[in-house]
Protein backbone atom coordinates (compact mmCIF):
# COMPACT_ATOMS: atom_id res chain seq x y z
CA UNK A 1 0.00 0.00 0.00
CA UNK A 2 1.40 3.33 -0.98
CA UNK A 3 2.64 5.47 2.16
CA UNK A 4 -0.49 8.20 2.45
CA UNK A 5 1.39 10.66 4.83
CA UNK A 6 4.29 10.92 2.14
CA UNK A 7 2.12 11.85 -0.62
CA UNK A 8 -1.59 13.23 -1.00
CA UNK A 9 -3.11 13.83 -3.85
CA UNK A 10 -0.27 13.94 -5.70
CA UNK A 11 1.20 17.09 -3.35
CA UNK A 12 4.64 15.53 -1.96
CA UNK A 13 5.25 16.14 1.61
CA UNK A 14 8.73 16.97 2.35
CA UNK A 15 11.06 14.93 4.90
CA UNK A 16 10.94 17.57 8.12
CA UNK A 17 6.94 17.00 7.78
CA UNK A 18 7.13 13.56 6.85
CA UNK A 19 9.34 12.52 9.77
CA UNK A 20 7.26 14.65 12.01
CA UNK A 21 4.30 12.58 11.12
CA UNK A 22 5.90 9.14 11.39
CA UNK A 23 7.26 10.58 15.41
CA UNK A 24 3.93 11.60 16.04
CA UNK A 25 2.65 7.88 15.12
CA UNK A 26 5.80 6.24 17.16
CA UNK A 27 5.14 8.43 20.62
CA UNK A 28 1.24 6.58 20.21
CA UNK A 29 2.50 3.38 19.25
CA UNK A 30 5.17 3.80 22.42
CA UNK A 31 2.10 5.39 24.95
CA UNK A 32 -1.01 2.69 23.97
CA UNK A 33 0.86 0.18 22.15
CA UNK A 34 1.20 -1.35 18.56
CA UNK A 35 -2.46 -3.83 18.31
CA UNK A 36 -1.47 -3.58 14.19
CA UNK A 37 -1.47 -7.41 13.81
CA UNK A 38 -4.05 -7.96 16.89
CA UNK A 39 -7.66 -9.78 15.53
CA UNK A 40 -10.50 -8.73 17.47
CA UNK A 41 -13.50 -10.86 17.08
CA UNK A 42 -16.40 -8.97 15.40
CA UNK A 43 -20.04 -9.40 16.33
CA UNK A 44 -23.61 -7.20 16.05
CA UNK A 45 -25.42 -6.14 18.78
CA UNK A 46 -28.94 -4.39 18.56
CA UNK A 47 -28.53 -1.02 19.84
CA UNK A 48 -30.93 -0.38 22.61
CA UNK A 49 -31.23 3.10 22.10
CA UNK A 50 -31.96 4.39 18.95
CA UNK A 51 -32.48 0.51 17.24
CA UNK A 52 -35.95 1.06 16.95
CA UNK A 53 -35.85 4.60 15.75
CA UNK A 54 -33.49 4.54 13.26
CA UNK A 55 -33.07 1.04 12.56
CA UNK A 56 -29.10 0.85 13.71
CA UNK A 57 -27.12 -1.98 15.14
CA UNK A 58 -23.64 -1.44 16.78
CA UNK A 59 -20.35 -3.05 15.50
CA UNK A 60 -18.85 -4.21 18.68
CA UNK A 61 -15.32 -6.07 19.57
CA UNK A 62 -15.10 -8.82 21.85
CA UNK A 63 -11.72 -10.29 23.76
CA UNK A 64 -14.15 -13.84 24.30
CA UNK A 65 -14.41 -15.46 21.08
CA UNK A 66 -17.32 -17.81 22.23
CA UNK A 67 -19.46 -14.43 23.09
CA UNK A 68 -22.25 -14.23 20.22
CA UNK A 69 -23.68 -11.34 18.34
CA UNK A 70 -27.51 -10.94 17.47
CA UNK A 71 -27.25 -10.77 14.16
CA UNK A 72 -24.63 -11.72 10.83
CA UNK A 73 -23.71 -9.30 8.80
CA UNK A 74 -26.15 -8.36 6.14
CA UNK A 75 -23.53 -8.40 2.86
CA UNK A 76 -26.24 -6.86 0.99
CA UNK A 77 -28.19 -3.93 2.32
CA UNK A 78 -25.37 -3.50 5.65
CA UNK A 79 -23.41 0.04 5.46
CA UNK A 80 -21.23 1.08 8.00
CA UNK A 81 -21.34 4.50 9.82
CA UNK A 82 -17.83 4.83 10.80
CA UNK A 83 -17.89 7.68 13.74
CA UNK A 84 -15.97 8.80 17.03
CA UNK A 85 -17.22 10.56 20.23
CA UNK A 86 -15.76 13.77 19.91
CA UNK A 87 -18.39 16.59 21.39
CA UNK A 88 -21.55 15.71 19.93
CA UNK A 89 -21.24 17.15 16.55
CA UNK A 90 -20.04 13.50 14.90
CA UNK A 91 -22.70 11.57 16.79
CA UNK A 92 -25.40 14.00 15.41
CA UNK A 93 -23.89 13.84 11.98
CA UNK A 94 -23.70 9.85 11.90
CA UNK A 95 -27.66 9.40 13.30
CA UNK A 96 -28.20 11.42 9.96
CA UNK A 97 -26.53 9.11 7.81
CA UNK A 98 -28.00 6.46 9.87
CA UNK A 99 -31.50 7.15 9.61
CA UNK A 100 -31.09 8.49 5.58
CA UNK A 101 -29.82 4.58 5.24
CA UNK A 102 -32.82 2.87 7.26
CA UNK A 103 -35.22 5.17 5.14
CA UNK A 104 -33.60 4.17 1.82
CA UNK A 105 -34.06 0.26 2.32
CA UNK A 106 -30.26 -0.34 4.17
CA UNK A 107 -29.16 -1.95 7.72
CA UNK A 108 -27.30 1.04 9.00
CA UNK A 109 -24.05 -0.26 11.26
CA UNK A 110 -23.09 1.75 14.14
CA UNK A 111 -19.48 1.61 14.40
CA UNK A 112 -17.60 4.10 16.92
CA UNK A 113 -13.86 3.84 16.92
CA UNK A 114 -13.79 5.34 20.67
CA UNK A 115 -15.95 2.77 22.28
CA UNK A 116 -12.98 0.18 22.09
CA UNK A 117 -11.23 0.77 25.07
CA UNK A 118 -9.17 -2.90 24.30
CA UNK A 119 -7.81 -1.31 21.21
CA UNK A 120 -4.88 1.43 20.98
CA UNK A 121 -7.28 2.99 18.10
CA UNK A 122 -9.73 3.61 21.04
CA UNK A 123 -6.82 4.92 23.22
CA UNK A 124 -5.00 7.18 20.70
CA UNK A 125 -8.68 9.06 19.90
CA UNK A 126 -9.59 9.35 23.45
CA UNK A 127 -6.10 10.96 24.15
CA UNK A 128 -6.69 13.58 21.26
CA UNK A 129 -10.39 13.91 22.51
CA UNK A 130 -9.65 14.70 25.96
CA UNK A 131 -6.80 17.44 23.86
CA UNK A 132 -8.90 18.71 22.22
CA UNK A 133 -12.32 19.21 24.70
CA UNK A 134 -9.07 20.86 27.25
CA UNK A 135 -8.68 23.29 24.55
CA UNK A 136 -12.09 24.31 24.39
CA UNK A 137 -13.28 24.83 27.80
CA UNK A 138 -9.96 26.88 27.91
CA UNK A 139 -10.61 29.04 25.10
CA UNK A 140 -13.58 30.12 26.36
CA UNK A 141 -12.30 31.27 29.33
CA UNK A 142 -8.93 32.95 28.62
CA UNK A 143 -9.41 35.15 25.71
CA UNK A 144 -5.44 35.42 24.93
CA UNK A 145 -5.36 31.64 24.44
CA UNK A 146 -8.04 31.49 22.53
CA UNK A 147 -6.44 34.54 20.53
CA UNK A 148 -3.10 33.24 20.49
CA UNK A 149 -3.71 29.41 20.15
CA UNK A 150 -7.29 28.31 19.63
CA UNK A 151 -8.38 30.17 17.15
CA UNK A 152 -4.93 29.80 14.88
CA UNK A 153 -4.85 26.02 15.36
CA UNK A 154 -8.65 25.61 14.55
CA UNK A 155 -8.43 27.99 11.40
CA UNK A 156 -5.25 27.19 9.75
CA UNK A 157 -3.40 24.79 11.80
CA UNK A 158 -5.73 22.15 10.87
CA UNK A 159 -5.77 23.51 7.05
CA UNK A 160 -2.31 22.56 6.41
CA UNK A 161 -1.27 18.91 4.39
CA UNK A 162 1.30 18.48 7.71
CA UNK A 163 -1.37 17.88 9.26
CA UNK A 164 -3.46 15.56 7.62
CA UNK A 165 0.48 13.61 7.15
CA UNK A 166 -0.02 13.15 10.83
CA UNK A 167 -2.89 11.92 11.03
CA UNK A 168 -2.45 9.46 8.09
CA UNK A 169 0.32 7.81 10.16
CA UNK A 170 -1.99 7.97 13.42
CA UNK A 171 -4.83 6.27 11.43
CA UNK A 172 -2.57 3.28 10.69
CA UNK A 173 -2.59 2.45 14.81
CA UNK A 174 -6.16 2.59 14.11
CA UNK A 175 -6.66 0.28 11.42
CA UNK A 176 -7.01 -3.22 13.70
CA UNK A 177 -10.68 -2.12 14.96
CA UNK A 178 -11.98 -3.19 11.12
CA UNK A 179 -9.99 -6.46 10.95
CA UNK A 180 -12.59 -8.83 11.04
CA UNK A 181 -15.10 -6.65 9.16
CA UNK A 182 -16.19 -7.91 5.66
CA UNK A 183 -14.32 -5.32 3.43
CA UNK A 184 -17.07 -5.36 0.86
CA UNK A 185 -19.18 -3.52 3.40
CA UNK A 186 -19.60 0.74 2.19
CA UNK A 187 -18.02 2.53 5.27
CA UNK A 188 -19.53 6.29 5.41
CA UNK A 189 -17.24 8.00 8.04
CA UNK A 190 -18.45 11.36 9.68
CA UNK A 191 -15.02 11.62 11.02
CA UNK A 192 -12.17 11.49 8.95
CA UNK A 193 -10.44 8.71 11.37
CA UNK A 194 -13.42 6.14 10.48
CA UNK A 195 -12.29 6.70 7.14
CA UNK A 196 -9.05 6.65 7.23
CA UNK A 197 -8.72 3.53 9.32
CA UNK A 198 -11.11 2.20 6.84
CA UNK A 199 -8.75 2.73 3.85
CA UNK A 200 -5.51 1.51 5.77
CA UNK A 201 -7.88 -1.66 6.49
CA UNK A 202 -8.57 -2.42 3.23
CA UNK A 203 -12.17 -1.57 3.27
CA UNK A 204 -13.24 -1.32 -0.28
CA UNK A 205 -15.97 1.48 -0.41
CA UNK A 206 -15.42 4.48 1.57
CA UNK A 207 -17.03 7.56 2.07
CA UNK A 208 -15.72 10.72 4.09
CA UNK A 209 -18.40 12.82 4.72
CA UNK A 210 -16.52 16.17 5.57
CA UNK A 211 -18.26 18.07 8.09
CA UNK A 212 -17.25 21.65 8.13
CA UNK A 213 -17.27 24.69 5.82
CA UNK A 214 -13.94 25.18 5.79
CA UNK A 215 -11.98 23.51 3.75
CA UNK A 216 -9.27 22.12 6.31
CA UNK A 217 -6.60 19.21 5.08
CA UNK A 218 -7.26 17.54 8.62
CA UNK A 219 -10.18 16.31 6.78
CA UNK A 220 -8.88 14.32 3.97
CA UNK A 221 -8.78 11.01 3.31
CA UNK A 222 -7.28 9.82 0.21
CA UNK A 223 -8.80 6.79 -1.26
CA UNK A 224 -11.81 7.35 -0.23
CA UNK A 225 -15.17 9.45 -1.97
CA UNK A 226 -14.93 12.48 -0.25
CA UNK A 227 -18.52 14.91 0.13
CA UNK A 228 -18.80 18.42 1.33
CA UNK A 229 -22.43 19.94 2.33
CA UNK A 230 -22.08 23.59 0.30
CA UNK A 231 -20.85 24.52 -3.03
CA UNK A 232 -17.77 26.75 -1.23
CA UNK A 233 -16.71 23.83 0.30
CA UNK A 234 -16.43 21.79 -2.78
CA UNK A 235 -14.22 24.88 -4.55
CA UNK A 236 -11.87 24.84 -1.38
CA UNK A 237 -11.45 21.62 -1.29
CA UNK A 238 -11.06 20.81 -5.00
CA UNK A 239 -8.17 23.45 -5.22
CA UNK A 240 -6.69 22.35 -1.93
CA UNK A 241 -7.18 26.05 -1.03
CA UNK A 242 -4.19 27.21 1.16
CA UNK A 243 -3.50 23.99 2.92
CA UNK A 244 0.91 24.62 1.62
CA UNK A 245 0.94 28.19 2.35
CA UNK A 246 0.34 30.20 -1.13
CA UNK A 247 1.65 27.09 -2.86
CA UNK A 248 -0.56 26.18 -5.87
CA UNK A 249 -1.35 22.47 -5.61
CA UNK A 250 -2.46 19.80 -7.41
CA UNK A 251 -5.67 19.62 -6.98
CA UNK A 252 -8.14 16.59 -5.88
CA UNK A 253 -8.71 14.38 -9.10
CA UNK A 254 -12.30 14.25 -10.55
CA UNK A 255 -14.67 11.61 -8.37
CA UNK A 256 -13.38 11.83 -5.37
CA UNK A 257 -15.01 15.11 -4.12
CA UNK A 258 -18.84 15.33 -4.53
CA UNK A 259 -21.49 18.27 -2.97
CA UNK A 260 -23.98 16.35 -1.61
CA UNK A 261 -26.01 19.21 0.11
CA UNK A 262 -26.74 19.07 4.48
CA UNK A 263 -26.07 15.87 6.38
CA UNK A 264 -30.08 16.29 7.63
CA UNK A 265 -32.43 12.81 9.24
CA UNK A 266 -34.60 11.42 7.35
CA UNK A 267 -37.81 12.32 9.92
CA UNK A 268 -36.23 16.05 10.15
CA UNK A 269 -36.17 16.44 6.35
CA UNK A 270 -39.37 14.69 5.63
CA UNK A 271 -41.44 17.07 8.07
CA UNK A 272 -40.24 20.55 6.84
CA UNK A 273 -43.13 21.79 5.47
CA UNK A 274 -45.18 21.11 8.80
CA UNK A 275 -43.02 21.86 11.05
CA UNK A 276 -42.11 25.62 9.61
CA UNK A 277 -45.79 25.69 8.85
CA UNK A 278 -46.31 25.50 12.52
CA UNK A 279 -44.30 27.64 13.48
CA UNK A 280 -45.17 30.15 11.09
CA UNK A 281 -49.16 29.37 12.87
CA UNK A 282 -47.55 29.85 16.33
CA UNK A 283 -46.11 33.31 15.14
CA UNK A 284 -48.96 34.42 13.77
CA UNK A 285 -51.45 33.38 16.70
CA UNK A 286 -49.40 34.75 18.92
CA UNK A 287 -48.43 31.73 21.14
CA UNK A 288 -45.34 31.61 23.13
CA UNK A 289 -42.20 31.21 20.74
CA UNK A 290 -40.26 28.35 21.55
CA UNK A 291 -36.31 28.42 22.31
CA UNK A 292 -34.20 25.36 21.80
CA UNK A 293 -30.92 25.64 23.84
CA UNK A 294 -28.30 22.58 23.59
CA UNK A 295 -25.49 23.01 25.80
CA UNK A 296 -22.87 20.11 24.44
CA UNK A 297 -19.40 19.61 25.48
CA UNK A 298 -18.92 20.29 29.50
CA UNK A 299 -21.14 23.71 29.03
CA UNK A 300 -18.15 25.40 27.78
CA UNK A 301 -20.56 28.61 26.86
CA UNK A 302 -22.82 28.46 29.80
CA UNK A 303 -22.24 32.17 30.40
CA UNK A 304 -24.12 32.66 27.57
CA UNK A 305 -26.52 30.54 27.91
CA UNK A 306 -27.31 31.86 31.80
CA UNK A 307 -27.61 35.08 30.41
CA UNK A 308 -29.96 33.61 27.51
CA UNK A 309 -32.47 32.16 30.35
CA UNK A 310 -32.01 35.47 32.66
CA UNK A 311 -33.41 37.20 29.70
CA UNK A 312 -35.86 34.64 28.77
CA UNK A 313 -37.06 34.31 32.44
CA UNK A 314 -39.96 37.24 32.46
CA UNK A 315 -41.23 35.96 29.26
CA UNK A 316 -41.77 32.79 30.15
CA UNK A 317 -43.59 33.77 33.13
CA UNK A 318 -45.92 36.16 31.00
CA UNK A 319 -46.40 33.24 28.48
CA UNK A 320 -44.57 34.76 25.60
CA UNK A 321 -41.63 32.28 25.25
CA UNK A 322 -41.01 29.38 26.84
CA UNK A 323 -37.54 27.63 26.75
CA UNK A 324 -36.22 24.03 26.15
CA UNK A 325 -32.82 23.41 27.72
CA UNK A 326 -30.93 20.18 26.68
CA UNK A 327 -27.53 19.42 28.93
CA UNK A 328 -26.63 16.62 27.06
CA UNK A 329 -25.77 13.95 29.60
CA UNK A 330 -23.49 16.23 31.56
CA UNK A 331 -26.00 16.91 34.84
CA UNK A 332 -23.45 19.16 36.24
CA UNK A 333 -24.23 21.79 34.08
CA UNK A 334 -27.20 21.89 34.86
CA UNK A 335 -26.40 21.53 38.48
CA UNK A 336 -24.80 24.75 37.76
CA UNK A 337 -27.51 26.60 36.14
CA UNK A 338 -29.90 26.23 39.40
CA UNK A 339 -26.90 27.04 41.38
CA UNK A 340 -26.63 30.14 39.51
CA UNK A 341 -30.36 31.00 38.90
CA UNK A 342 -32.49 29.65 41.45
CA UNK A 343 -35.54 30.91 40.18
CA UNK A 344 -35.30 28.49 37.40
CA UNK A 345 -35.91 25.18 39.52
CA UNK A 346 -39.88 27.33 40.42
CA UNK A 347 -40.56 26.51 36.94
CA UNK A 348 -38.65 23.94 35.26
CA UNK A 349 -39.74 20.45 34.57
CA UNK A 350 -37.01 18.16 33.96
CA UNK A 351 -36.66 15.46 31.77
CA UNK A 352 -34.40 13.45 33.38
CA UNK A 353 -32.78 9.73 32.48
CA UNK A 354 -36.53 8.78 31.19
CA UNK A 355 -36.67 8.43 28.09
CA UNK A 356 -40.28 7.22 27.73
CA UNK A 357 -40.98 10.88 29.19
CA UNK A 358 -39.07 12.53 26.96
CA UNK A 359 -40.40 10.40 23.69
CA UNK A 360 -44.03 11.08 24.93
CA UNK A 361 -43.18 15.21 25.61
CA UNK A 362 -41.20 15.58 22.20
CA UNK A 363 -44.51 13.99 20.26
CA UNK A 364 -47.01 15.88 22.36
CA UNK A 365 -45.20 19.22 22.23
CA UNK A 366 -45.94 18.83 18.13
CA UNK A 367 -49.30 19.34 18.34
CA UNK A 368 -50.38 20.61 22.07
CA UNK A 369 -49.30 23.91 23.27
CA UNK A 370 -46.36 24.18 25.78
CA UNK A 371 -45.29 26.83 28.71
CA UNK A 372 -42.75 26.89 30.95
CA UNK A 373 -39.03 25.64 31.18
CA UNK A 374 -38.48 21.64 29.88
CA UNK A 375 -34.97 20.72 31.00
CA UNK A 376 -33.29 17.38 29.60
CA UNK A 377 -30.72 15.13 30.83
CA UNK A 378 -29.97 11.81 29.68
CA UNK A 379 -26.75 9.43 30.70
CA UNK A 380 -26.53 7.73 27.82
CA UNK A 381 -24.91 9.23 24.91
CA UNK A 382 -27.10 8.35 21.98
CA UNK A 383 -30.25 9.86 23.68
CA UNK A 384 -28.47 12.55 25.11
CA UNK A 385 -27.75 13.54 21.62
CA UNK A 386 -30.68 12.43 20.02
CA UNK A 387 -33.15 14.40 22.25
CA UNK A 388 -32.23 17.49 20.54
CA UNK A 389 -33.36 16.53 17.19
CA UNK A 390 -36.75 15.32 18.69
CA UNK A 391 -36.62 18.66 20.34
CA UNK A 392 -36.02 20.74 16.81
CA UNK A 393 -39.00 19.62 15.34
CA UNK A 394 -41.24 21.88 17.46
CA UNK A 395 -39.02 24.82 18.76
CA UNK A 396 -39.07 27.72 16.81
CA UNK A 397 -35.35 29.08 17.29
CA UNK A 398 -32.52 26.75 18.09
CA UNK A 399 -29.90 28.73 19.83
CA UNK A 400 -26.45 26.79 19.21
CA UNK A 401 -22.86 27.55 17.91
CA UNK A 402 -22.47 27.43 14.43
CA UNK A 403 -21.55 23.86 14.68
CA UNK A 404 -22.91 20.80 12.93
CA UNK A 405 -26.22 21.90 13.90
CA UNK A 406 -25.56 25.04 11.04
CA UNK A 407 -27.12 22.89 8.75
CA UNK A 408 -30.20 21.54 10.28
CA UNK A 409 -33.32 22.99 8.64
CA UNK A 410 -34.59 24.92 11.69
CA UNK A 411 -34.25 28.46 12.58
CA UNK A 412 -31.30 29.34 14.25
CA UNK A 413 -30.07 32.35 16.38
CA UNK A 414 -26.29 31.16 16.34
CA UNK A 415 -24.01 32.47 19.51
CA UNK A 416 -20.45 32.57 19.75
CA UNK A 417 -18.21 29.89 17.90
CA UNK A 418 -15.41 27.48 19.61
CA UNK A 419 -12.83 27.70 16.99
CA UNK A 420 -12.18 30.06 13.93
CA UNK A 421 -13.05 27.32 11.37
CA UNK A 422 -16.92 26.91 12.82
CA UNK A 423 -17.79 30.52 12.08
CA UNK A 424 -18.22 29.45 8.14
CA UNK A 425 -21.45 27.53 8.77
CA UNK A 426 -22.88 30.69 10.50
CA UNK A 427 -22.18 32.57 7.25
CA UNK A 428 -23.55 29.59 4.71
CA UNK A 429 -26.61 29.46 7.17
CA UNK A 430 -27.27 33.30 6.59
CA UNK A 431 -26.42 33.23 3.00
CA UNK A 432 -29.23 30.27 2.47
CA UNK A 433 -31.86 32.35 4.74
CA UNK A 434 -32.14 29.55 7.74
CA UNK A 435 -29.99 31.38 10.60
CA UNK A 436 -29.00 34.57 11.89
CA UNK A 437 -25.37 35.41 11.46
CA UNK A 438 -23.18 34.94 14.43
CA UNK A 439 -23.13 36.93 16.97
CA UNK A 440 -20.28 37.63 19.33
CA UNK A 441 -20.83 38.54 22.18
CA UNK A 442 -24.05 38.23 24.71
CA UNK A 443 -25.68 41.72 23.96
CA UNK A 444 -25.95 41.02 20.06
CA UNK A 445 -27.33 37.50 21.24
CA UNK A 446 -30.10 39.25 23.44
CA UNK A 447 -31.05 41.81 20.62
CA UNK A 448 -31.35 38.84 18.16
CA UNK A 449 -33.46 37.44 20.59
CA UNK A 450 -35.90 40.24 21.26
CA UNK A 451 -35.99 40.50 17.36
CA UNK A 452 -37.21 37.21 16.77
CA UNK A 453 -39.61 38.07 19.46
CA UNK A 454 -41.35 41.74 18.60
CA UNK A 455 -40.86 41.56 14.63
CA UNK A 456 -43.83 39.95 12.95
CA UNK A 457 -41.93 38.78 9.36
CA UNK A 458 -38.59 37.29 11.20
CA UNK A 459 -39.35 33.74 12.00
CA UNK A 460 -41.97 33.26 9.24
CA UNK A 461 -39.51 34.47 6.53
CA UNK A 462 -36.37 32.15 8.12
CA UNK A 463 -39.40 29.57 7.75
CA UNK A 464 -40.52 30.19 4.12
CA UNK A 465 -36.32 30.03 3.19
CA UNK A 466 -36.30 26.55 4.90
CA UNK A 467 -39.34 25.38 2.72
CA UNK A 468 -38.11 26.98 -0.44
CA UNK A 469 -34.50 24.97 0.24
CA UNK A 470 -36.05 21.94 0.70
CA UNK A 471 -36.92 21.11 -3.31
CA UNK A 472 -33.76 22.00 -4.54
CA UNK A 473 -31.87 19.44 -2.42
CA UNK A 474 -29.78 22.42 0.00
CA UNK A 475 -31.03 19.05 3.21
CA UNK A 476 -30.68 15.87 1.12
CA UNK A 477 -26.97 14.97 2.04
CA UNK A 478 -27.43 12.55 3.86
CA UNK A 479 -29.69 10.47 1.75
CA UNK A 480 -27.03 11.40 -0.87
CA UNK A 481 -24.26 10.51 0.85
CA UNK A 482 -25.28 6.85 1.43
CA UNK A 483 -26.66 6.90 -2.40
CA UNK A 484 -22.94 7.00 -3.34
CA UNK A 485 -21.97 4.68 -0.62
CA UNK A 486 -23.99 1.69 -1.83
CA UNK A 487 -23.49 2.97 -5.49
CA UNK A 488 -19.95 2.14 -5.08
CA UNK A 489 -20.86 -1.68 -4.95
CA UNK A 490 -21.62 -1.51 -8.81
Amino acid sequence: MDDKARRIFGNVIDDKDYKAACRSKERFARKFGDDANASYPTIIRKNPYIGKSLGVSDIRLVTDPREKGDEAFDLDKGIIVGNIRMGFGHYRISMAMASAAHALGYKPYWMDLNSFPQTACTKVISAQNDLYSLGSRISQKNVLFNKAVWEPVNYEGFRKLSYNASDQKNAEIMAAVYRNVPKEIPVIGTHVWPAQAALHAGMKYVVNAIPDNWPMALHLAEGSVHTVQTHSAYIGYRVLNGMQGKKVLKPMPAGSLIYTGHYVDDELVRNIETDCQARIARKTDGKPMRFLLTIGGAGAQKDIFSAVIRHLLPLIRDRKAVLYINVGDYKNVWDELLHEIPQLSDIATEHFNNWTDTEKFCTEALSCDVEGVHAFWHENIFEAVYVTNLLMRSCDVLVTKPSELSFYPVPKLFIHRIGGHEKWGAIHSAEIGDGTLECDDIPHVLQMIDLFMQDRDFLKEMCQNIITNKPIGIYDGAYKAVQIAMGMKV
